[in-house]
């Protein structure tokens, strides 16, 4: 199940459906996780123990890092892991940067 602000829990239909929206779609697991299991589509990964440091990046360092640009903190996000767990606290440590 994948974790958002609004709803804690997204199908991966809905989290299609959103992604032809404005979302950035982040994903948490490990670079390890990524080669065994696969990419999701139109995702960036940042594995959870760089999200807080990420978060708080010159946008220009954000965008060399991750070749994306970097969330306002207002800008829709969703993140997503395996179980869900790491999703839950990426939004957590999310909000807690000061994103809505």
């Amino acid at each position: 199940s994948l974790c958002a602000g609004g709803a804690p829990s997204l199908s991966y239909r809905e989290l299609k459906d959103l992604k032809k929206t404005n979302v950035l779609h982040i994903d948490v697991r490990e670079r390890w996780e990524i080669d065994r299991f696969g990419k999701i589509p139109e995702s960036i990964n940042i594995p959870l123990g760089e999200l807080v440091e990420a978060l708080q990046m010159d946008p220009v360092e954000f965008k060399e890092q991750y070749n994306q640009k970097m969330p306002s903190k207002s800008d829709p996000v969703v993140f997503s892991c395996l179980a869900g767990t790491r999703s839950k606290q990426a939004l957590g440590f999310a909000v807690s940067l000061g994103f809505s």
